[in-house]
């Protein structure tokens, strides 16, 4: 059956002084039905957390835009993009006063498909008709900590370490890396993607009820207005991507057969 995809992107400074998340939607200059989202949370003083986002995005374009899934796999393409902009980011640490990271979760979609990866605590969560799929792991301490059943997910909101991160780019360290995949894909199939400034004010299971419940422009601003609501004046930068698949009408045989995913 054929399907469409209907997104949407949204940022908030919040109650920071400075918006330092990138997030951004590329499609593939010549395959039709294949799409990149790319989100960045940025760390590292005045400007660097900026400077360390943007170049997850520039590197996410600039590598998706020459992909050939004839010479290249999804994922050699994601780990691309993330290791390089962990070069890059690193390199910058010489040529300025910052000392910039970054978290990076990427989404590439194709027909039939989709790949992602991650590294950090930005997440992305993956629906499927009201029900949640999967959900990508932090890479911070609260995360492990939860994973080792020594804290549970309302423990871990209210942690004083929770912003303590265990992998990111930027770092001495290798960023770890890790990779999720969903095929085939159908109708009902949505992705959302989001840093920790909308994630940590809600459960699963309401982020699950906005994104299936609302067109995707309604759902990110009742996410992000929430989100203010909750932080109560002291809220992070917030970035939010949503993408959802939907059955295409069906306008004649050739349109359909043409547009099929």
């Amino acid at each position: 059956m054929p399907l469409t995809i209907e997104t949407c992107v949204a940022r908030h400074t919040g109650d920071r002084k400075e918006q330092q998340d990138r997030v951004a939607l590329f499609a593939h200059p010549t395959l039709p039905g294949t799409m990149m989202a790319v989100l960045a949370d940025g760390m590292g003083g005045h400007s660097g957390g900026a400077m360390a986002a943007e170049q997850v995005l520039i590197k996410a374009k600039q590598n998706f835009e020459a992909y050939a899934p004839r010479s290249e796999t999804p994922e050699h393409l994601l780990d691309s993009v993330v290791n390089e902009a962990h070069v890059v980011i690193k390199l910058t640490r010489f040529t300025s006063e910052q000392d910039p990271h970054s978290t990076a979760v990427v989404l590439m979609l194709q027909p039939g498909r989709a790949d992602w990866v991650h590294c950090g605590d930005s997440r992305l969560y993956h629906f499927r008709s009201g029900e949640l799929v999967s959900r990508t792991k932090d890479h911070s301490l609260v995360g492990e900590l939860q994973r080792q059943g020594r804290i549970d997910e309302t423990a871990a909101l209210r942690h004083p370490q929770r912003n303590v991160l265990l992998s990111c780019l930027g770092s001495e360290r290798e960023p770890d890396i890790e990779h999720g995949r969903q095929m085939p894909l159908k109708a009902g199939d949505s992705f959302l993607l989001c840093s920790d400034g909308l994630w940590t004010y809600f459960s699963d299971e309401e982020l699950c009820g906005a994104v299936a419940a609302l067109p995707t422009r309604e759902a990110a601003q009742t996410l992000v207005t929430r989100a203010r609501e909750r932080a109560d004046g002291y809220g992070d930068n917030i970035s939010v991507a949503i993408i959802k698949l939907v059955e295409a009408p069906v306008r004649s045989a050739r349109a359909a057969h043409m547009n099929a995913w």
